[in-house]
């Protein structure tokens, strides 16, 4: 027993000294989990050697359950798929497995989600099929956690056949998911191919694949079509939320198109729909940009009165706006709330203040 502790000993000090040296070879002391997460981020950013990619991860022993270590994993494998270094990822990949800690079914998503990142379709696909032999339940749940995070739609197709071999039914979200994947890619005749899908397995679109729709075709600028199903909801007797108008409001804003936004606004507001923060933020910042400001000042106020004050760029570009049509009392009242409400930037806004016109 005394032998064996000396193992696990010496093994473990082996283990951290391994680690300081590939993460901060001038560190004297041992890093913590989160210290580890970054300098490995740190290191992958530059690193090109897929051999030392792998050690930087071992040395970092990252844990899908940690944010910054989902994004190194991510990180990782992008670098070694660069270096076409697959089965560098697919031992990657098998080795993280093995750890028991690792059997749950958030976790072997992960790796399933890396694995179509690589585009390892068939990898991804076996591990999937796995998931019960490891005691992880596989079902669509599974299935859109991969669509979500592999950024791509390529796949998509491949997948949903995959799932329908398996008996496994997509629903709305993994439709949302792979909707918003082909309007990115511009594929707009496979958005319409899962549209007849939908109807293939008894769905009918709701609001949420209305709004991925209209958030995918206001991204495009595309917000002119984005509007036109705004009016199809409607006419189908379907009911809009803020979500549906606060994307569309952003979308006309960053098309300069400010009357339409305004507009939308003022519909929402009439039908009963609360603005989300966002959407007032984004309007107070693109009317400012169009010196609108007599309409960002009301909408600022508005926002105030809920307890949300956009960024201190936006309120300087409407101080600054304000006074520029001297509006300075209006100027005064706006530094007057802000002040108060972010105390740290304070002597900011007071040096501000002083600079106004008496």
């Amino acid at each position: 027993m005394a032998f064996r502790s000396k193992v696990r000993s010496l093994t473990l000090q082996g283990n951290r000294l391994f680690s300081s040296s590939i993460l901060s070879p001038d560190s004297k002391t041992p890093l913590s989990s989160k210290e580890k997460s970054r300098a490995a981020l740190s290191l992958l950013r530059f690193e090109k050697n897929p051999e030392r990619i792998l050690d930087i991860c071992r040395a970092a022993a990252l844990n899908p359950e940690s944010h910054l270590d989902r994004v190194a994993y991510s990180k990782a494998v992008s670098k070694l798929k660069e270096s076409h270094y697959y089965e560098g990822i697919r031992g990657f990949i098998k080795d993280s497995l093995t750890r028991p800690d690792f059997k749950s079914q958030r976790f072997v998503s992960h790796f399933i989600v890396l694995y179509g990142q690589a585009g390892l379709v068939k990898d991804a696909i076996n591990l999937f099929d796995e998931m019960p032999n490891m005691g992880v339940p596989n079902n669509v749940k599974a299935m859109n956690s991969w669509f979500y995070e592999s950024g791509s739609a390529n796949s998509a197709h491949s997948i949903l056949a995959e799932m329908e071999r398996k008996s496994i039914k997509p629903n709305a979200e993994t439709f949302s998911i792979v909707i918003a994947g082909f309007y990115k890619e511009e594929k707009f005749s496979d958005v319409e191919k899962m549209m007849h899908l939908m109807k293939k397995y008894g769905m009918r679109p709701g609001i949420s694949i209305y709004n991925v729709k209209i958030q995918s075709l206001c991204k495009l600028k595309k917000s002119s079509e984005a509007k036109a199903l705004l009016d199809e909801i409607l006419s189908k007797g379907m009911k809009p939320n803020c979500v549906s108008y606060g994307h569309l409001i952003y979308g006309f804003c960053r098309e300069g198109k400010l009357d339409v936004a305004k507009s939308l606004f003022k519909e929402m507001v009439d039908k009963k729909l609360k603005p989300e923060a966002d959407c007032y933020f984004t309007l107070v910042y693109y009317l400012c940009q169009g010196r609108d400001f007599e309409a960002a000042l009301g909408i600022c106020k508005e926002c105030m009165a809920k307890g949300w004050v956009p960024n201190i760029t936006t309120m300087k570009s409407l101080v600054d706006g304000l006074v520029s049509i001297e509006k300075i009392d209006d100027a005064k009242e706006i530094i007057g709330i802000v002040k108060e409400k972010f105390t740290r930037n304070a002597d900011k806004w007071i040096e501000i203040e002083e600079g106004l016109p008496k």
